[in-house]
């Protein structure tokens, strides 16, 4: 089983905007420099405007700072849970070093999920199954 680090996830996102926005920059100056419609569809030769191709490779350029800006602050607010955890098999409390604390109370720490309690059927059935039948033959 390979595990993606956060690191890696990181790594790959801001490679593939790079890779994107790279790719944008040489079609916009390419089509200028290598004239794009007139050596691949035969259109009317077009002179080259340094000017414009220069300006427009500007405007993607500060795009893609911008965006790569934004995704690394949302990526730095991600909270992965990476690697083993050893846990209790029957209390399911996780060991932290060398102490025990609550599975909620670990995943409240490590993340942003908050925990709701309540009683699955098969539980409820289980543990107060007398309180429940009694109950339903109580008169009302």
């Amino acid at each position: 089983m390979k595990i993606i680090t956060k690191k890696l996830i990181t790594f790959r996102a801001i490679g593939y905007q790079l890779l994107g926005y790279g790719i944008l920059v040489f079609l916009i100056v390419g089509d200028e420099v290598f004239d794009f419609p007139y050596n691949i569809f035969g259109f009317p030769a077009t002179p080259i405007n340094w000017a414009e191709a220069l300006i427009e490779g500007l405007y993607i350029i500060a795009l893609g700072i911008f965006s790569i800006y934004l995704s690394l602050r949302l990526l730095k607010q991600i909270k992965f849970l990476e690697g083993f955890l050893p846990i209790c098999s029957y209390c399911k409390k996780i060991r932290k070093e060398n102490k025990w604390e609550p599975l909620e109370k670990y995943m409240s720490d490590h993340s942003e999920a908050l925990f709701s309690h309540g009683l699955c059927p098969e539980c409820a059935e289980k543990y107060y199954s007398e309180s429940i039948h009694r109950d339903k033959t109580k008169p009302s």
